[in-house]
């Protein structure tokens, strides 16, 4: 049954922006063909405008690998190192705004990152409003190099994010492309669909009202803000489980259903995030300092999501079973 609005599927609210760190941004995964979409699927439509280039980063921002440095500081961090790219007295200005061009079928968005994304967020809010009573859509932005916005600056240093305050989906794919040169295949489409489902998951909190109810308060392996994230990497599980269910005007569906080795990606892919697994590799774990969740909380609430839906997807009911 659809959720009604004032329902606590459960969060935060976010007073900026709300990163989902990227799926396979540490581990050794490899993630194969991941999610397919079928070649003869509408996926024209979706609403996904590009942003950019516009003035992107200017006046003495970091570049080369300097900029590597800060873009793999933020990965592994999770915080927000972006004015150092900008530079002192620099900043960015917002290119025009236009439509994603040449994506029309399912076999445009198995060949184009861009396309991709837009038709993944077409699948994705079919999901949502056969669940959310009185559902929007937020905005999708595909942003080149780097634009302003309400929660700060959107670019491939800062990673894919949602921004409550204009209910909008920010994504620089080129920040996908860092990630596979860093990372080898762990940045596939698999990865690139999970990462908007998850963002698309706190534009779910935002709707319903989650994150007024559950406010910030810090960090932490009980703190609402991986309270927040766990339930978005639920939410992300549930539309894993659907996708393959929603279609497009003419009862196509937009996705093939992923195999039992897609959703070991996935999952493989969860736990290579965790706040544990990360801050391992730095050589200390400091369980105060999460701010998504360790590897197996990861893994077990996407799962959650995956075998029982949004409806399971309540992480502050939970108490210290988190």
């Amino acid at each position: 049954m659809p959720m009604a609005m004032a329902m606590a599927v459960a969060t935060r609210r976010h007073p900026g922006r709300h990163p989902g760190r990227p799926l396979g941004a540490a581990g050794a995964t490899r993630y194969g063909e991941g999610m397919t979409f079928n070649s003869n699927a509408d996926v024209s439509g979706s609403g996904a405008k590009r942003r950019g280039p516009g003035g992107g980063v200017i006046a003495g921002g970091v570049g080369g690998l300097g900029a590597i440095a800060v873009i793999l500081l933020q990965i592994f961090t999770g915080a927000d190192f972006s004015s150092l790219l900008g530079g002192m007295g620099g900043g960015t200005e917002a290119g025009p705004e236009t439509d994603i061009a040449n994506c029309e079928t399912g076999a445009d968005a198995n060949a184009s990152i861009d396309c991709r994304l837009a038709g993944g967020s077409k699948s994705i809010n079919t999901y949502w409003a056969s669940q959310v009573q009185g559902y929007r859509a937020p905005q999708l932005i595909i942003v080149d190099g780097s634009t302003p916005t309400a929660c700060g600056t959107a670019s491939n240093a800062t990673g894919p994010f949602y921004c409550p305050p204009e209910e909008t989906v920010y994504i620089d794919p080129t920040f996908f492309q860092v990630l596979e040169q860093q990372f080898g295949d762990e940045a596939g489409p698999l990865a690139q669909l999970y990462v908007l489902a998850h963002e698309y998951g706190h534009h779910i909190q935002q709707i319903t009202g989650i994150f007024d109810q559950y406010p910030s308060n810090g960090t932490g392996p009980y703190s609402n803000g991986v309270r927040s994230e766990l339930q978005a990497d639920c939410f992300a599980g549930a539309w894993v489980q659907g996708a393959a269910d929603q279609k497009d005007d003419n009862g196509v569906a937009y996705l093939q259903r992923p195999s039992d080795d897609q959703i070991r990606d996935a999952l493989d892919a969860a736990a290579a995030v965790g706040d544990d697994h990360i801050q391992a590799k730095s050589g200390q774990v400091n369980p105060e300092s999460w701010t998504h969740g360790s590897s197996e909380q990861r893994q077990r609430w996407f799962t959650q999501g995956l075998n029982g839906g949004p409806g399971a997807c309540d992480t502050f009911s939970v108490g210290n079973n988190l």
